[in-house]
């Protein structure tokens, strides 16, 4: 087994989009090598309804997957399908946009106005830019939830973990998608086939990763008998990403407070990608096509 050195490291920063939500970008597309199939994580978290209430109205999207889940508050969505739905506190959506799809997405904080939830961007192959567009809305009591020996919990919201599936299916890049908490002093191994890019990121707690080359901000560089580590220390609510180089483990070591993360992994895509907004393609000749079809009212097939 090799463990997994780290190929970067860095804090999210904050941003606005949609009609002005306040929010926190983790990476976008060429932010750093080895995130494909992936494009973009998000992390929208407030306690003011003044900075998401706003929400994202109407827009386009065609040639990606976006994975929404909701931690705290609620989020009202429609789409130019018919679909209407509201995601809660521990739900999750999965959309495929395929072909094009029109949607909306309100967030509502809870009773105290806390909003908080993540949106991940993934690449569709271009076999698939055109397929028909889908939706997965899964409540939370729908997501397996394992609990280790050590204490360490695992929400799987896609792919499988130790044998156990979650309940989205039949995505392109084969993710795994699970929400872990480590608790205080914990050393804890997960298991990441070689072939499949991977990042973690940290938004609860803090402790230390394996193997690191070029620590960013808050995150510090250890050197130990058996190798360098990157140290997460504890923040404010805590937005650090880790992106993993090759191997097949990932090893952290929660602090003293424990550690909470996302753990995604997916099978790079390895194609051009054109990106405009909400829509990413192949190439530019394609995105001229899917502005030409907005323009003209062809985008909805």
């Amino acid at each position: 087994m090799s463990i997994r050195p780290v190929r970067a490291s860095t804090i999210s920063k904050p941003t606005r989009e949609g009609a002005g939500v306040h929010l926190h970008r983790a990476f976008s597309y060429g932010d750093f090598e080895g995130v494909d199939p992936f494009l973009m994580l998000d992390d929208f978290r407030n306690d003011r309804r003044g900075t998401y209430e706003k929400g994202f109205p109407w827009h386009p999207h065609r040639g990606i997957e976006t994975i929404t889940y909701v931690l705290a508050g609620e989020v009202d969505h429609a789409d130019s399908l018919g679909n209407k739905g509201m995601l809660k506190a521990g739900d999750v959506q999965w959309m495929t946009a395929g072909r094009g799809i029109m949607h909306q997405e309100m967030p509502r904080g809870n009773a105290a106005g806390q909003m908080h939830g993540f949106q991940l961007w993934a690449n569709l192959p271009r076999r698939l830019k055109m397929t028909d567009p889908r939706y997965q809305d899964v409540p939370s009591a729908e997501i397996p939830v394992l609990t280790d020996d050590d204490g360490t919990v695992v929400r799987v919201v896609c792919g499988k973990y130790k044998g156990i599936g979650g309940p989205v299916d039949g995505i392109a890049a084969e993710p795994r998608y699970f929400d872990i908490s480590v608790p205080p002093g914990k050393r804890k191994t997960f298991k990441v086939e070689v072939e499949r890019h991977a990042f973690a990121y940290i938004f609860a707690g803090w402790g230390s990763f394996r193997d690191t080359s070029a620590p960013f901000g808050v995150l510090t560089e250890k050197e130990t008998p058996d190798g360098r580590e990157v140290h997460v220390r504890e923040t404010s609510g805590n937005r650090s990403l880790v992106v993993f180089d090759r191997g097949d483990e990932v090893v952290v070591q929660a602090g003293d407070k424990g550690i909470r993360f996302l753990l995604v992994s997916g099978k790079p895509i390895k194609e051009p990608v054109a990106w405009y907004g909400p829509i990413v393609m192949n190439t530019e000749a394609e995105l001229r096509q899917a502005v030409k079809e907005l323009q003209t009212g062809k985008f909805i097939r």
